[in-house]
């Protein structure tokens, strides 16, 4: 299996540390608000790429963490912890935010067919062990207190801008972030705050250094580690992530550990509304309940996220999602015709050699970067011939498997759908008898019978084929 590699800048063959197991880190939510589709754009790459592994003969041990605590509105180390300017935007207490909305995400994950993590870690679970991690950094010299926190000093890492290929002279000046000019290094990050004195806050723990919460960066490090080990096979996040947190992220473990953070960093790009970056504060952050009055399906909405590959920067649109809706519905149509076998035809090819191969194809592509656009494809074209010679009586179980590849592969259950009742099967059967007796307003008034209880009934070459209205 290969994967771009951020670390490298090039397509690597994956290499697990201790195959077949296969060690993923995945940035989780900050749990303050609802996540909106750029969000669920990354989750569900990242899920892809653990179905992947799986259909790849591997064994995925999978963490993506819970940001409860300790990711500031600004990445200058200032500003409100997220967790309280949810708390104060709902008149609740931070604590009542984060499970709120962290159970509004794990349901998210099962409306949206991602596989559960191994690990699901929370922030605030994880406290005496960033502690501790940061005691680490202290008495290997990297750290340094100032009047509002514990700091990183970057400067004892010579590898600081390695990772993002960063220009620490326009850092320095300020480019970046708005300066603290009691930092020594502009690129410079907290590990611990301390709590205002003026106030007392949802969320502060007792410290060596004094009351406070941890900074967002060490969560990370601190529980990837504890559940995954020093040194991690695959990191994988959003593409913003690379010039601050996941550079930070590397910076604190390695000076930690001395080995390498992660082998193999994976970077899901940006996606854009009309242009602009899909952001909360843009107010254009459109979620699973937008999508669903819409009368879309959040399969139609999946579907929609695989036909983009993750390292492009996507574009969102409702005409867009209503395209992959129609997709979607194609896709249904041709996989029940599994529910609709014909006789077989004496010397005719049979489809399990090309199933077969679709099957292959699929996951070749998936295993070549994560290729779902081209993998959707190859779907597209199989289930062409498909729709054109219908399923025999003989294949419904080479086809049925196919299906279920599909699904485990891209996470699209095309395998879901119930079989017609037998009273609307005699309907239609009772509708081609009057459409050979040329009787055609009992056929029109069968086919606005069916119509009525949603199914739909198309005439082929190959006889009377129904489908979900």
């Amino acid at each position: 299996m290969k994967l771009y590699n951020t670390l490298t800048r090039n397509v690597d063959e994956l290499k697990p540390l201790s195959a077949p197991e296969v060690t993923v880190y995945t940035c989780g939510p900050t749990v303050y608000d609802y996540p909106h589709v750029g969000n669920w754009f990354t989750y569900i790459r990242e899920d892809v790429l653990i179905r992947t592994l799986k259909m790849s003969g591997l064994r995925p041990k999978w963490v993506m963490n819970i940001t409860d605590v300790g990711h500031l509105v600004s990445d200058a180390d200032e500003g409100e912890d997220k967790l309280e300017k949810g708390a104060r935007r709902e008149g609740k207490t931070a604590w009542d935010v984060a499970k709120f909305y962290t159970e509004y995400f794990e349901k998210g994950l099962e409306r949206l067919d991602i596989l559960k993590p191994d690990y699901l870690p929370r922030a605030t679970d994880h406290i005496a062990e960033q502690i501790e991690l940061i005691q680490k950094l202290e008495e290997k010299g990297f750290t340094y207190v100032i009047s509002d926190g514990v700091y990183y000093d970057t400067s004892k890492f010579p590898k600081y801008a390695e990772f993002a290929k960063l220009d620490l002279d326009e850092q320095q000046a300020g480019a970046r972030v708005e300066y603290n000019t009691e930092k020594r290094n502009a690129t410079d990050f907290a590990l611990w705050k301390f709590s205002p004195a003026d106030h007392q806050r949802d969320m502060e723990w007792e410290s060596p250094w004094g009351k406070g919460f941890p900074g967002w960066h060490i969560e990370c490090s601190a529980m990837s580690m504890k559940y995954l080990g020093e040194t991690l096979d695959i990191h994988a996040g959003g593409i913003d992530h690379v010039p601050v947190h996941h550079t930070n992220e590397i910076a604190q473990s390695e000076a930690v550990t001395g080995k390498p953070f992660a082998n193999y960093w994976m970077h899901s790009n940006h996606i854009t509304i009309e242009g602009e970056k899909v952001s909360k504060s843009l107010g254009n952050g459109i979620t699973l309940e937008d999508i669903e009055a819409k009368g879309i399906s959040l399969q139609a909405f999946r579907l929609h996220v695989l036909e983009s590959h993750y390292r492009s920067q996507s574009k969102f649109s409702w005409d867009s999602l209503e395209s992959s809706s129609n997709r979607l519905k194609h896709w249904q149509e041709v996989a029940d015709l599994r529910l609709q076998a014909q006789p077989g035809v004496p010397g005719e090819v049979t489809l399990e050699a090309g199933a077969a191969k679709a099957d292959f194809d699929i996951l070749h592509f998936l295993r070549d970067d994560l290729g779902t656009p081209q993998a959707l494809a190859r779907i597209d074209s199989f289930f062409a011939a498909i729709e054109l010679r219908g399923v025999r009586e003989g294949e419904v179980a080479a086809f049925t498997k196919l299906l279920e590849q599909i699904r485990d592969a891209l996470g699209i259950n095309l395998v879901c759908s119930q079989d017609i009742s037998d009273e609307q099967k005699r309907q239609i059967a009772a509708r081609e008898a009057a459409r050979i007796e040329k009787n055609w307003a009992k056929s029109d008034e069968l086919r606005d019978q069916l119509a009525a209880e949603g199914i739909g009934v198309r005439d082929t070459a190959n006889g009377a084929i129904w489908y979900r209205l």
